[in-house]
């Protein structure tokens, strides 16, 4: 009897770029059938930032799938894939398909896929696409170019990487403090690997064509080094051994700027010493000046020649605009690296293993721990659901601290007294003790403040008042707004639907729980009760992270 073809959905993050719609008509254009099936759903992540316009993406209806939009406020693609899959598993995939926004499908993708994904045995926690980048037969490529090609031999990208939903769940993801498209997919392989499942190869292909790029996009690119700082201290020195991750450059970008430090240095001293009339001084110092001059004149020159002779040759069209980036680039790239490079090193110098430990819980007002009354001011009809003060209890027994945000628009449209709010507030306090914070927005829609869910400001308010990182805290709610506030802070959620929740809020949710308890049972772990459909078992705590920090 032959096996039912593996499940799988399909998850892009996207900045937005024109290509995403040429990604989503070539998969719309494989043929499928029984044994090589499409995917259940495709998740498209909108990660730009601010308020956006919707992306309109337009989809064939004699596709067998439905291609939904959830936000990702711009906090980056790791952040974003994770809020792809955990959207997507609610259609009970066995596989999340990664793509990038910018790639092409050949003809036979969902074919090779399905018989890559049935070559995969239960020891098998992902496996990679291959992947093909287009250059130029006319001329030699140019850095940038050269630079996009190296994906062909990279280990583990995620421009076509399928995972196994269970090894996504037992590793909780992407790390998020991996802020680009860099390094967060070879620590997710490191950690997958560590929880016990292999990485393979498969057969299927994808086409990555170069993106355009303005002179200065091998400067920016410099920012990763903030992220090889992180995975030395998440995996060790050795981490590009066990990442599979070619040795870099930095070592030689360092000893140019050592040299430019001691250029510049010999030559402030010289200038001291002339200063004085210390003549053997100035001497020596201007001694120190030309060396350190030197070597940094030799290591710019070998780095230049070493970006240029790969590239286009004298004569071709593309040579004079080349050598310009290159020398000019060439001249500024040890010291950007150098710089993010230490930047990454103080900011993540007591970082420790992910996810982040919970330290406090937030937690939506009315129609979360009370029943909602439209625009209540009267303490007297304060009601708690059913829960709320074991479950508030329960965060205070685990050593977390707890807080309200709540929308008040009420205030704002003069059908409340911020006295009469602050009465129910009090109440609300009476019934389930003292919170560590109250955020409350009195503003109406119509006056576009910045603390209105979905909004993030009293998210950000409420984690700074706590003294706590907003990823270090989870808002509990009952409507979609309270999950977007969360996730354009960069926080958890937990949705605890009621009758006025939309089901598009609850299919967009990361997690969701049946009830208040529940909902508190998921960040709390096994031992608190049973926990929320698609929420890790449960979330860490400082309690349970304590000396897991290295």
């Amino acid at each position: 009897m032959t096996a039912a073809p593996a499940t799988y959905a399909v998850v892009v993050p996207s900045v937005g770029r024109p290509t995403l719609q040429w990604l989503l008509d070539t998969l719309s254009a494989q043929d499928v059938d029984a044994d090589h099936p499409g995917p259940l759903e495709v998740v498209v992540v909108d990660d730009r930032r601010g308020d956006v316009e919707p992306l309109r993406l337009s989809v064939p209806d004699t596709v067998a799938w439905t291609v939904r939009t959830v936000r990702g406020y711009g906090r980056g693609p790791a952040a974003a894939r994770n809020r792809g899959w955990r959207a997507a598993r609610r259609s009970g995939a066995e596989w999340i398909a990664f793509l990038d926004d910018d790639v092409e499908l050949p003809a036979g993708w969902a074919h090779r896929l399905a018989e890559d994904l049935a070559a995969c045995g239960p020891e098998i926690g992902a496996t990679q696409g291959r992947i093909n980048v287009p250059l130029p037969g006319s001329r030699r490529p140019t850095d940038w170019e050269r630079n996009t090609a190296s994906l062909q031999d990279a280990d583990w990208a995620t421009a076509d990487m399928a995972y196994r939903t269970a090894a996504l769940e037992a590793v909780c993801g992407f790390d998020e403090r991996f802020p680009r498209a860099y390094r967060e997919d070879a620590d997710l392989a490191l950690r997958v690997r560590r929880a016990g499942w292999q990485l393979v190869r498969g057969q299927r292909r994808i086409t990555h064509p170069v993106r355009p790029a303005d002179d200065l996009v091998s400067l920016r690119v410099q920012a990763g080094n903030a992220d090889d700082a992180l995975m030395r201290r998440l995996h060790g020195p050795d981490w590009r051994r066990a990442a599979e991750a070619p040795p870099g450059g930095f070592r030689w970008h360092a000893a140019t700027v050592a040299a430019l430090g001691t250029a510049a240095a010999g030559a402030g001293a010289a200038l001291t010493a002339t200063a004085l009339g210390h003549r053997p001084a100035r001497r020596s110092a201007l001694a120190a000046a030309g060396a350190g001059a030197a070597a940094w004149g030799w290591l710019t020159g070998r780095f230049l020649l070493l970006r240029t002779v790969p590239g286009p040759r004298p004569g071709d069209p593309e040579f004079l605009p080349e050598l310009s980036r290159m020398v000019r680039t060439s001249v500024a790239i040890p010291v950007a690296a150098v710089r993010h490079k230490a930047r990454g090193w103080w900011r993540h110098r007591e970082t420790g293993p992910w996810p982040v430990p919970v330290r406090a819980v937030l937690f939506d007002r009315d129609g979360t721990l009370v029943h909602d009354v439209p625009y209540n001011g009267d303490p007297a009809a304060v009601e708690l659901v059913p829960g709320a003060r074991e479950a508030v209890d329960a965060v205070r027994a685990a050593g977390l601290r707890v807080g309200v945000v709540s929308n008040q628009s009420g205030i704002g449209r003069g059908l409340l007294t911020r006295e009469q709010v602050d009465a129910v507030n009090a109440r609300v306090s009476e019934l389930l003790g003292p919170f560590d914070t109250w955020q409350l927005c009195p503003h109406a829609p119509e006056q576009d403040c910045a603390c209105r869910k979905p909004r993030p400001g009293m998210v950000l308010a409420a984690a700074a008042e706590l003294g706590a990182d907003p990823s270090e805290c989870v808002l509990i709610g009952d409507i979609g707004a309270d999950v977007e506030a969360a996730q354009a802070a960069g926080a958890r959620s937990v949705l605890v639907p009621t009758p006025v929740t939309r089901e598009e809020e609850v299919a967009a949710a990361p997690a969701v729980a049946r009830t208040l308890r529940e909902a508190v049972a998921s960040v709390l772990g096994p031992a608190a009760g049973e926990g929320a459909e698609g929420a890790p078992q449960g979330f860490p705590t400082p309690a349970a992270t304590a000396g897991a920090r290295g």
